[in-house]
C-alpha cells in the first residue's frame, strides 16, 4: 500500500469520532484537505503524507514516536514541525501565547521547504475553516477558539505568511493572503489608527 494512502487510513482512525469545532464535521477532513492543498506544492508523498497525519501527534492518544515507528523519520520530524508543545498542566487558553510562539520560531528556523509547505497547507485549511464560520456568525467565531482575541489571531496567522513567504509563486499563498485579509480586515483598520 503508497505510504499516502497509509496515513490517510492511520489518520481516518487516530481522529475517528472527533470533531472540528464548534461543528459536526468529522475532523479527518482537515488532515484531508490539508494534504489536497500540499498537492498544489508538491507531490512528494512524504510531505503529503505528513499532511494527513500533521493533528495526530498533538490530538490524539499516538504520539511522535509512533509515527517515527510506523511512518520513519522524515514524516515524524515534518509532524514535529508543525505539532505544538503542550503544556499539560495549564489551560490550553493560559498557554496560547507561548505555545504559538514555540511553534512560530519552529517555522522561522526552518530552511525545509517541505516544513514551509505543510505550515502553509495546515494554516490555510484553518483559515477556509474560520472564514466559513466568520460569513456566517461574524465575530462571534472567536468565542470557539481558546485565544478569543481576533487581534492575536491576526498576529499569528500574519506572522506564518511572513514566514512562508517562499511560498508566495504559488496560487495557495494568495489564497491564505485573502482569507487574512477578508477575516481581519476591520482589525487590520483598527490596528492602523
Amino acid at each position: 500500500m503508497h505510504i499516502v494512502e497509509r496515513a490517510l487510513i492511520f489518520a481516518a482512525e487516530a481522529h475517528q469520532g472527533a470533531f472540528r469545532k464548534q461543528t459536526t464535521i468529522p475532523y479527518i477532513l482537515h488532515p484531508a484537505e490539508v494534504c489536497a492543498i500540499a498537492t498544489t506544492m508538491t507531490q512528494d508523498p512524504e510531505i503529503l503524507a505528513a499532511a494527513l497525519l500533521h493533528d495526530v501527534a498533538e490530538d490524539t492518544e499516538y504520539s511522535l514516536e509512533d509515527i517515527r515507528r510506523i511512518f520513519g523519520s522524515r514524516i515524524a520530524d515534518l509532524v514535529e514541525a508543525d505539532t505544538e508543545k503542550s503544556y499539560p498542566d495549564q489551560k490550553k487558553s493560559k498557554t496560547w501565547q507561548k505555545r504559538k510562539e514555540d511553534s512560530l520560531a519552529v517555522l522561522k528556523d526552518s530552511s525545509d521547504i517541505a516544513v514551509k509547505i505543510l505550515w502553509l497547507s495546515d494554516k490555510l485549511s484553518s483559515l477556509r475553516g474560520i472564514y466559513a464560520r466568520y460569513v456566517e456568525v461574524g465575530d462571534a467565531v472567536w468565542k470557539s477558539f481558546n485565544q478569543q482575541n481576533p487581534e492575536k489571531q491576526y498576529w499569528y496567522y500574519s506572522t506564518v505568511l511572513k514566514y512562508v513567504s517562499v511560498l508566495k509563486e504559488y496560487p495557495v499563498y494568495d489564497e491564505y493572503r485573502t482569507l487574512l485579509r477578508r477575516i481581519f480586515r476591520s482589525k487590520q483598520a483598527e490596528g492602523s489608527k
